[in-house]
């Protein structure tokens, strides 16, 4: 969980800089939002959470 809950606010502040800069406009960043949130409700919300652990798995194998 606690995974879950760092990816959100890093994901949340990436895009609030890019909608702050002007890179990422309101409309666009509300249907990737929504794409996200119904996403989440889909079967596809568990290979998602395994391929996301299995990154963060792996990241630390990488750097030794």
């Amino acid at each position: 969980m606690a995974l879950t809950v760092s990816a959100v606010a890093v994901l949340a502040l990436i895009v609030v800089l890019l909608l702050r800069t002007g890179s990422l406009r309101f409309g666009p960043a509300l249907a990737v939002f929504l794409l996200g949130f119904f996403t989440a409700g889909t079967g596809a919300d568990g290979p998602i959470r395994s391929l996301c652990a299995a990154i963060a798995n792996a990241i630390p194998h990488l750097t030794s």
